[in-house]
């Protein structure tokens, strides 16, 4: 039987946008059932809250700090390699259809094909945009456009990527491939058919407590990207969100059901992931969009994943997982040696028994912006640690923050500085920091520990801890050498 992967994602989905996941009264009738055949992960993090690096950790393996792409417009390293490549060497078929994001260019890309992806099947936005006509561009970028005249799926991005992942199935079906499938649904500008708007014209997302969030007790950079929503008296009776990006929610979710469909019919033993780049804040905590925090309206995404004799069907498991866990499991569904490079675990033991935790910690960095459509916010440095109860992000030029989702499950009570959480606090910075020495975190420093409450903090001196941490990744290049010695190094991470 070959070996078939599909990865199917949106862009901009919270995880609570799927109709099986939340009661917001969203429809998404394709997923749904999907989620109903499959093992649903109810806390799937991302690798950072912005679209470049999220995909960077997903398709390379390795962390936004290690692979270079920790910002959007900033390339991967040269000695970087993709899934496509890695999979390809392995004699597999690679296609990626839509949004890439990772090729250091706009928004859009540069509509070249990497190295290891099937050209013929290659359709980044900016191939999209090459098909339409001047006044087609500017029609395509406006959100209005879908109240000017009726939006034809033909027009979309998201019905041609998946007319050509169906084409690639229905020609493939006998090979061993990885298909990607990358929509840039529902994220702006929501352009879909008529019939999608009209069910959500007086939608309105649910409110909550993270809604009425003053922020006073939060990192000033917070407050700062709140601005006027601060003293916005109505701010929790606005309708966050628009009804075009609900409708367009559903939309890719019909697109999604006619790739899941062919294949079903075409590659019945395929390994079917789905996820997300990352959520919104849809007004919580007064923040619109994605950025520097680690809110779960932000930070936590859909994932779900149907391994055809492993998952067991219509289960949750609630343990927490992370983006850098898909490349190992894609790699471990298809027999593969796990690269040394990889940063994640395999999700195969919690795919055949959702109560089995795979992770004792995920993390979440962030490093800035910086593309064409996001030019705000400046370089604001994070990492953060969660274990499926506390939550801890240290934002190095703000404030710090400290949740207890077991007892405040929407993130309004900051509790850094609480005593009575203090071994808690600790604990989950002490596996902060290791991870930062463990994997070539490139801003690491004494500065992450010497925080205003960590009064134990070690002093600050030059060396720090003295941990170096050298680059593996022996399938393309030798193996690094030792500086002290000029000898192939023994272990990546030591102490020097």
């Amino acid at each position: 039987m070959p070996r078939q992967i599909v990865v199917v994602m949106t862009d901009t989905q919270r995880y609570d946008m799927l109709g099986c996941a939340g009661p917001a009264g969203i429809r998404t009738e394709h997923l749904d059932r999907l989620a109903g055949e499959a093992v649903r992960f109810e806390r799937a993090y991302t690798c950072q809250g912005v679209c470049q690096p999220a995909r960077a950790a997903m398709f390379t393996g390795t962390w936004p700090h290690e692979n270079g792409g920790w910002t959007n417009s900033q390339a991967l390293g040269d000695n970087v390699k993709t899934l496509g490549q890695r999979f390809r060497d392995h004699g597999f078929h690679c296609a990626h259809v839509g949004k890439w994001h990772l090729d250091g260019g706009d928004y859009f890309g540069l509509g070249r094909c990497p190295d290891g992806w099937d050209d013929r099947y290659w359709y980044d936005m900016r191939r999209y945009l090459e098909e339409l006509s001047p006044r087609e561009r500017l029609d395509s970028r406006r959100t209005e456009y879908i109240r000017e005249r009726p939006v034809t799926p033909e027009f979309t991005y998201a019905h041609r990527c998946s007319r050509r992942a169906r084409e690639f199935l229905a020609r493939h079906a006998r090979e061993d491939f990885l298909l990607v499938v990358s929509y840039d649904e529902p994220h702006g500008p929501c352009l879909c058919p008529p019939e999608f708007l009209d069910r959500y014209e007086n939608f309105h997302w649910p409110a909550s407590p993270a809604h009425d969030d003053t922020l006073a007790d939060k990192p000033e950079h917070q407050r700062i990207w709140a601005g006027e929503a601060l003293d916005d008296t109505g701010w929790r009776e606005r309708n966050h969100g628009t009804a075009a990006y609900f409708a367009c929610n559903e939309f890719v979710d019909a697109e999604i059901g006619s790739v899941l469909e062919a294949v079903d019919r075409h590659a019945p033993g395929a390994l079917v992931v789905y996820t997300s780049d990352h959520g919104d804040a849809l007004g919580e905590h007064r923040l619109i969009g994605k950025g520097p925090c680690v809110y779960d309206g932000v930070v936590r995404i859909p994932l779900i994943v149907r391994w055809p004799g492993v998952t067991q069907i219509g289960r949750v498991a609630a343990s927490p997982v992370s983006h850098i866990d898909l490349a190992p499991t894609l790699f471990d569904f298809a027999g593969l040696p796990q690269p040394a490079a990889f940063s994640g675990r395999s999700l195969r033991p919690a795919c055949a028994d959702p109560a089995v935790r795979v992770n004792e910690t995920v993390f979440i960095e962030f490093g800035r912006f910086e593309v064409d459509h996001d030019g705000f916010g400046g370089f604001q440095p994070m990492r953060a640690a969660f274990d499926g109860r506390w939550k801890l992000a240290v934002n190095l030029l703000s404030g710090d923050e400290l949740y207890d989702l077991d007892t405040d499950p929407h993130e309004c009570v900051n509790r850094i500085a609480d005593p009575l959480a203090a071994d808690d606090r600790g604990r989950l910075h002490d596996r902060m920091l290791d991870w930062m020495n463990a994997t070539r975190d490139p801003f690491r420093g004494h500065c992450w520990e010497r925080r205003p409450w960590r009064t134990d903090a070690r002093p600050a001196t030059w060396p720090y801890t003295g941990m170096t941490r050298q680059r593996e990744n022996e399938e393309y290049e030798p193996r690094q050498l030792d500086y002290n010695t000029g000898l192939p190094m023994t272990q990546a991470t030591r102490q020097k």
